[in-house]
């Protein structure tokens, strides 16, 4: 029996030769894998760096363009109330305009026959004033025949 029992001792130190054996082979092929994991984690984390440092420098210009939109934005609120300035004005003074229109419109109304009047009157008085150009030039020119005839009247008296 004691054979057997040597037998035993054999066959279980076989078979924890064995189990040690593919138990290192696994724990090796495990180690492999973590040291490749470790090595892919340091890349990572070297890129999970360049890209916070990208996204702190792009959130930068974001705020900086942000700041300047909203500054020129201030900058066109400032124009555009100039211009709606400017077009109140221009609405006022239209309105005036039309006022003053509709005043001189009634005026001119409410004086039809007075201006119908002076129209008549200058219209006689440049009547007269060609009547006495036509007298004064018909003076004229008789003084001229006058003078032509008178003469020639001398020398027949002469002669």
């Amino acid at each position: 029996m004691e054979i057997i029992l040597y037998l035993s001792v054999a066959v279980i130190a076989i078979a924890f030769l064995v189990l040690v054996i593919s138990l290192s082979k696994t724990l090796k092929s495990l180690q492999v894998t973590l040291e490749s994991v470790s090595k892919t984690l340091v890349g990572l984390e070297g890129q999970l760096d360049g890209v916070t440092k990208e996204t702190a420098v792009l959130l930068h210009k974001t705020n900086a363009l942000a700041d300047d939109i909203h500054r020129k934005s201030e900058s066109l609120n400032t124009v555009v109330d100039a211009v709606k300035g400017v077009g109140e004005s221009v609405n006022k003074f239209n309105q005036s305009v039309q006022t003053i229109v509709g005043s001189v419109d009634r005026q001119i109304d409410q004086n039809k026959e007075k201006i119908s009047q002076i129209v008549q009157w200058s219209n006689v008085l440049l009547e007269l004033k060609d009547k006495w150009n036509a007298r004064k030039q018909a003076a004229a020119a008789a003084d001229v025949k006058r003078e032509l005839i008178e003469p020639k009247k001398q020398r027949a008296k002469l002669q």
